[in-house]
């Protein structure tokens, strides 16, 4: 598999943006602000990796805890989505003064790992947390999303 070979479905009326020099397979953002006024946001990224599942999950988790500030994982759990095992992760962090909860799929397909990272502010996330679930029901790891 390669990063061509990759594929999400995104809501139409959000922004989207790829820059695949620095693995960002789509980017995109919601056009009409919620009433935080933090807009929702969804990044597909893809990079090669020679590990397993658990051991590259667990490295970018310790990763994020150096990023972000605040980050507690909230949740986590291993199952199929779209054929292929991916691992979930819900996170907390701060953003500026805003208290900000992602939704994070990982899955890793012949040495490609893919993650998708749905973000937005705690007090809109009960009304876009299925939105991001549909979102990652989308991913298409296989030659025919290209």
């Amino acid at each position: 598999m390669t990063p061509e070979d990759i594929g999400i479905t995104l809501p139409v009326s959000w922004r989207q943006r790829s820059d695949p020099e620095r693995g960002i397979v789509l980017s995109a953002r919601a056009t009409r602000l919620p009433p935080s006024g933090v807009p929702p946001e969804a990044t597909l990224r893809c990079a090669y990796v020679d590990t397993d599942l658990a051991s590259w999950r667990a490295e970018a988790i310790d990763e994020l805890r150096r990023r972000l500030v605040d980050l507690d994982v909230e949740d986590d759990d291993v199952f199929e989505l779209g054929g292929h095992r991916v691992a979930y992760h819900r996170f907390a962090h701060r953003c500026g003064a805003a208290d900000v909860l992602s939704d994070q799929w990982a899955w890793l397909v012949g040495g490609l790992g893919v993650t998708l990272t749905c973000s937005v502010a705690r007090e809109d996330y009960p009304a876009y947390c299925e939105v991001f679930e549909d979102i990652a029901a989308t991913v298409r790891l296989d030659p025919r999303a290209a």
